[in-house]
């Protein structure tokens, strides 16, 4: 059973850059698919990015595309989350998780594994 934590979180003025990480406890993380998500108060949980094992294929929501970038260190047993110029709607507890597949996934029950959070919070 692998565990999640996320880190990075915090307050960032619109138009800044923030980068989360996400490490694993007791596995790992290359034996699995990594993905983010994010939800904000009053909305359900949405998918920002996604990561094959090997780090070849990625995949981003269209909100987020050309701003924000995933990329993993096997090596360090980390994912990241590169957000760049960051809007208030950006604003929310985002959450990696993981999936034992091999390519990347949108899809929310397709991931078994879920960290805390971190929460991300944009001034205007």
């Amino acid at each position: 059973q692998v565990q999640l934590v996320e880190s990075g979180g915090g307050l960032v003025q619109a138009g800044g850059s923030l980068r989360l990480s996400c490490g694993a406890i007791g596995r790992r993380i290359d034996g699995y698919a990594v993905g983010w998500f994010r939800q904000a108060p009053g909305k359900e949980r949405e998918f920002v990015a996604s990561i094959g094992r090997n780090g070849i294929k990625t995949d981003y929501t269209d909100s987020v595309q050309g701003r924000f970038s995933i990329s993993r260190d096997n090596a360090k047993n980390l994912v990241y989350l590169q957000m760049n110029s960051v809007k208030p709607e950006d604003t929310a507890v985002y959450y990696c998780a993981a999936r034992g597949e091999l390519g990347v996934g949108i899809i929310r029950s397709e991931y078994k594994h879920w960290g805390q959070g971190t929460q991300v919070t944009v001034s205007s």
